[in-house]
């Protein structure tokens, strides 16, 4: 059914050391008479550890998410982080891990480790002071982030409209999950539904509490819902290439704007806006009823998302918002590859992908694809589409990178256009040279 499945693991404790390639001896081994489950001594080996995960796995699990441990200090977290990289592998070679992890700790990202924000609070201030955390956590070497959408504990404040504006912002973080107490209202459908859902927020304190009753026959929030849903989605051509981009280089995927902009000083200065790789303008709405936002575009040309206008930048702008709007801007000279609607990443699909190219600059984007789950790309398993843009000639030209190769299918169709223009030319990349006359 295409579904993943992910445990959560409640690890307790004060320290954590040693590898899986370690040898469990019995000085290290679990106690007799307990289990890893028991609070058994301080001092956990991870070679006598690790093994107990083996049984889960044999069963297909796919996944593991490591709670608690905040008691663990640095080293132990790091060596918590690195078994959930180097463990899965001893027991499936040629797949990659996956861990979420609550505690993070320098040098993390070595082990292809993800990292959420902790159980924080359904308020409006809390959505806003994300937007600079997610910043300084990209520029601190941890890319792989994101948040709990919505916040983890609700409170009075939680309504349709936070959930929405809070999920509109985690449409662009490289985690993108609905969690956290009252799970119901983490469905896209559970706002509409005229009920809360099983009882969690009994015990919270810090001002926990329930949204209004109202709220729970708020028509407007699903099909906004789905409207980023299926945006993340297209998005993937160029959300994966901007994370082997990470890889490869250390720029995070949400980027800070100096790191582009050094040398204007309003850019360097903004903390509420941030760009998704080095093309996609991203403008959170983080007040409560907001009709408008208003951001800074960096020097140069763009062109608003939703409407393709074409925009000066350099200055600061007001953008009237709905809901359903949170404002997006391209640069000019970015050619955004954009996939079919899928129901799921790895669903196979006959419909084109788009290429949208953003004229009034010349522009290259090399897209990146392998299987998504293997580690062949290391053996050359993989594909890179070179486009470049010639924006005097209006010409795009598509061509394989070299030492890429074409993965199935072998033929790509695409459908590419100019913003602004409704004109579509269609062409078939095979791994020859194409160009396409705009």
């Amino acid at each position: 059914m295409n579904y993943k499945v992910v445990l959560h693991i409640v690890i307790e404790g004060r320290r954590m050391s040693g590898t899986v390639a370690g040898a469990c001896t019995p000085d290290k081994a679990v106690p007799s008479g307990r289990t890893p489950d028991d609070r058994w001594p301080d001092d956990r080996a991870v070679e006598c550890y690790w093994p107990y995960h083996k049984p889960l796995m044999d069963l297909g699990v796919d996944g593991w998410w490591p709670d608690q441990g905040d008691g663990l200090d640095g080293p132990s977290r790091l060596a918590r982080i690195r078994m959930y990289w180097e463990g899965p592998q001893r027991y499936r070679p040629n797949e990659r891990p996956f861990a979420l992890h609550r505690n993070g700790y320098v040098g993390m990202q070595r082990f292809g480790a993800f990292l959420w924000s902790g159980d924080v609070y359904s308020t409006w201030e809390t959505l806003k002071t994300h937007v600079p955390v997610a910043i300084n956590t990209g520029l601190s070497g941890i890319p792989f982030w994101g948040t709990d959408i919505g916040g983890f504990v609700p409170t009075p404040e939680y309504t349709g409209e936070l959930y929405v504006r809070w999920l509109q912002f985690a449409t662009f973080c490289p985690s993108f999950r609905a969690h956290g107490r009252t799970w119901h209202l983490r469905l896209p459908w559970g706002w509409n539904t005229g009920s809360l859902g099983h009882e969690e927020v009994r015990g919270y304190t810090g001002g926990a509490g329930h949204p209004p009753e109202s709220e729970l026959h708020n028509a407007l929030v699903e099909p906004i819902v789905r409207k980023y849903l299926e945006l993340r989605y297209r998005l993937l051509p160029y959300t994966y290439t901007i994370a082997k981009e990470c890889c490869e280089t250390g720029l995070p995927l949400i980027r800070s704007l100096w790191l582009h902009y050094p040398d204007d000083p309003i850019a360097t200065a903004r903390g509420d806006q941030f760009l998704w790789g080095r093309d996609v303008l991203v403008s959170p709405v983080v007040e409560k009823g907001a009709t408008s936002r208003r951001l800074y575009l960096p020097k140069g040309a763009w062109f608003d998302y939703w409407s393709e206008a074409r925009l000066d930048g350099g200055r600061e702008i007001e953008r009237s918002v709905d809901l359903g709007t949170m404002p997006l801007h391209v640069r000019a000279g970015a050619i955004l590859p954009l996939a079919p609607v899928k129901e799921y990443v790895g669903q196979q699909v006959t419909e084109p992908m788009t290429v949208v190219v953003y004229p009034g600059a010349d522009g290259t984007f090399t897209t990146y694809e392998d299987d998504g789950r293997s580690f062949d790309y290391r053996k050359g398993e993989l594909m890179r589409v070179a486009m470049t843009w010639r924006d005097s000639a209006r010409t795009l030209s598509l061509r394989l990178a070299p030492g890429a190769r074409m993965l199935p299918p072998l033929k790509r169709p695409m459908q590419v256009r100019a913003a602004g223009s409704k004109e579509i030319k269609t062409v078939t990349f095979e791994g020859k040279p194409v160009e396409v006359k705009l």
